[in-house]
């Protein structure tokens, strides 16, 4: 796909979304093997595809086995890797264009956030630094970058501590972001008024703590470190864009991505807005890999396009994983 093309996905909008994606989707099915072969065997016919509605959406668990790609992959093409806590297999999503990715984070986190020069960062990501690969490391760094303020802290919560109450005092607009098990750990030893402070967490437990719902993590927090609402990031190495939710979690994306509802007893089937199943996402900016991904998560979409996620579908090996082979 050219560069004029690319640049076309991140100018969605409401009128022209469904147009961008049949057309993706024409391509993907031609020159993407993974998922041409995953159309073939699940018998649909691109003549009969004629709606978004209508798209077949592609098990995340292909990304564990095949090179999901449009684009010969050779052991010099860039990819991001999962870490692969559940024990069955880390996911790999090849970059030919990683600028398609710088694109795709920073126009995700300017769509509700605002201009990244305005921040001050601070990230907190035990597990996802302790390891290479990591999409959600590279974003940071780069975040970072733009940013020209702010750090890394791993595990040095005491360091964390002096900087943002530095950065309070010299009233700068910081965004605390973390792993949920690590915001945890900082939370119960230090108590802090970190009023006025965006605490965004992402990730789970990563096999760290015991798992908790998203309210109880986020009534914790706001008690500890006094603060009146925790935002939270959505995203996954299979996918280049980002949802945030500023509140409550309820997740908004931007204008290339939109989130429907799978039904759980029906990998192909979607369910009616309001209802609760796995969440199907449409990632125009996944232009080079697969943009229409069938994910393990459980959720709801309301009326205007937010999102919710409840947590993760027990039998995550949705039927039609092993319709393919490994390659």
């Amino acid at each position: 796909m050219n560069n004029s093309f690319k640049q076309r996905v991140f100018l969605a909008t409401n009128t022209n979304f469904n147009e961008l994606a049949l057309e993706i989707f024409y391509y993907q099915a031609k020159y993407n093997p993974v998922y041409s072969k995953f159309l073939k065997l699940i018998n649909k016919r691109l003549e009969y595809i004629l709606d978004i509605e209508d798209i077949p959406y592609l098990p995340i668990d292909f990304f564990k086995n095949h090179a999901v790609s449009c684009n010969p992959i050779n052991d010099k093409t860039p990819f991001f890797s999962s870490s692969s806590t559940t024990g069955q297999g880390a996911s790999r999503h090849y970059l030919p264009d990683i600028n398609l990715y710088h694109t795709a984070f920073t126009k995700s986190f300017e769509f509700q956030f605002g201009n990244i020069k305005d921040y001050t960062f601070r990230f907190l990501l035990p597990s996802y630094m302790e390891r290479s690969g990591s999409s959600l490391v590279y974003m940071a760094e780069k975040l970072l970058k733009i940013s020209g303020s702010g750090g890394f802290y791993l595990n040095n919560f005491a360091k964390l501590t002096d900087d943002l109450n530095e950065d309070k005092k010299l009233g700068r607009k910081i965004i605390l972001l973390g792993v949920s098990f690590a915001l945890l750990d900082f939370a119960e030893q230090f108590s802090l008024d970190l009023s006025g402070v965006t605490i965004m967490e992402t990730g789970g437990m990563k096999g760290r703590r015991k798992e908790i719902t998203r309210p109880e993590l986020h009534n914790f927090l706001k008690q500890k470190l006094n603060v009146n609402q925790i935002a939270s990031e959505y995203g996954m190495t299979e996918l280049l864009s980002q949802a945030y939710s500023i509140k409550d979690g309820i997740f908004n994306c931007p204008p290339w991505m939109k989130i429907s509802i799978g039904q759980t007893t029906d990998p192909l089937g979607l369910e009616k807005t309001g209802k609760t199943g796995t969440l199907k996402i449409i990632d125009l900016a996944n232009i080079e890999s697969c943009c229409f991904i069938s994910t393990s998560d459980l959720g709801r979409v309301s009326q205007d396009g937010s999102f919710e996620v409840l947590g993760r579908y027990d039998n995550s090996d949705v039927r039609g994983c092993n319709l393919l082979t490994p390659e």
